[in-house]
């Protein structure tokens, strides 16, 4: 009897055929069950952020190819600007500030977290060290100029919190919007403002410098309690729910990328993380880069969820800033759909 015997690559190739997550494991399981949309466009407003940080690392760590996705990434000059895009169609997803899925909710728009990605704001207000004498308090930044990332982002928000809290109406100053990168750094070096409220690694880019004093400072668990009384939920990825309810594949394979992401920073070194990022997020500098991540690291989410006292601190944060927004007609529930996160933790 003759037996025919099936050569190994054709067996491999057979094996793909049947299983191809197995077979190639580049490929990932959600491009084997085939999602709706494999090529997508994601928004952020600041991408060389450390706030951003997960996105940067999960596109160069090659996670959302490894579950079928082409991701488009554009970049816009703040959070707000990015959910902009995102309300007007021009991008499908969000990683932004969690707090936008409260206040679009406000506005009769569904918008919906599926993983958390910072667990702390991570941002700080400084002073410029030349006016550090006369800007002693929160309440002494009245009547000067403020850079923030973008008007409305969350940088914003955070100094319009800390103006309630001291007293001070949210146009008791001039907020000015210095972009997300080395924009925010000449602007402190020329003169252009009295205080920022930015992130890493611009606040220590700015501190190495010997331009800032810190004054407010969510990088640390201390910090954010010293404002908020609390946790704080940060950067998130969000998207409007009817993409959810039309693309569930889609989302589901962007939220494993993600949390396979949380997971590599968890154990990840700061020099396994500079390594990762593109060169010119250093600003020039590796050594001051790692310090700065150093700095904010306490801030990333180890997890990804978003528990009901973090989205009620969120709430508060909001309310406190912005008296259009009413607290009774948030449902919080509908500002966090953890199912997503749910199947990317299971084996």
């Amino acid at each position: 009897m003759k037996t025919t015997r099936m050569k190994i690559p054709a067996l491999l190739l057979a094996a793909g055929l049947l299983f191809p997550a197995i077979a190639f494991p580049g490929l990932g399981a959600a491009q084997a069950a085939d999602v709706e949309k494999p090529n997508l466009t994601l928004g952020v407003g600041g991408k060389p952020l450390l706030y951003y940080l997960p996105l940067t690392l999960a596109e160069r760590l090659g996670y959302f190819k490894d579950e079928g996705l082409n991701v488009e990434i554009n970049d816009f000059g703040g959070g707000a600007k990015s959910l902009q895009a995102l309300i007007g169609g021009s991008v499908d997803g969000v990683t932004g500030a969690f707090e936008h899925t409260i206040r679009m909710q406000q506005k009769k728009q569904d918008i919906r977290a599926v993983i958390d990605l910072g667990r702390y704001p991570g941002i700080v207000l400084a002073v410029r060290k030349s006016e550090a004498d006369k800007i002693k308090t929160v309440a002494d930044l009245k009547g000067k100029n403020i850079g923030v990332t973008a008007p409305g982002s969350s940088t914003h928000i955070l100094v319009q919190y800390a103006f309630a809290k001291a007293g001070l109406k949210p146009d008791d100053a001039s907020f000015i919007g210095v972009g997300g990168g080395a924009s925010g750094v000449a602007a402190m070096q020329k003169g252009e403002i009295d205080a920022i409220s930015h992130l890493d690694p611009v606040i220590s880019k700015l501190d190495d410098l010997g331009l800032i004093n810190v004054m407010i400072d969510t990088r640390t668990t201390e910090g954010t309690e010293k404002l908020f009384g609390g946790m704080n939920p940060a950067a998130v990825l969000y998207f409007k729910e009817s993409f959810i309810e039309a693309n569930p594949k889609t989302v589901q394979a962007l939220t494993n990328a993600f949390y396979r992401t949380l997971k590599w920073l968890e154990k990840a070194t700061p020099d396994e993380v500079a390594a990762t990022v593109p060169e010119e997020y250093w600003l020039g500098d590796k050594a001051l880069y790692i310090k700065a991540f150093n700095a904010s690291r306490p801030s990333f989410s180890t997890n990804g969820n978003i528990d009901e006292a973090s989205r009620k601190a969120a709430l508060n944060l909001i309310a406190t800033t912005d008296p259009t927004i009413d607290p009774a007609s948030i449902d919080l529930s509908k500002t966090f759909d953890g199912s997503f996160l749910a199947k990317a933790k299971s084996p």
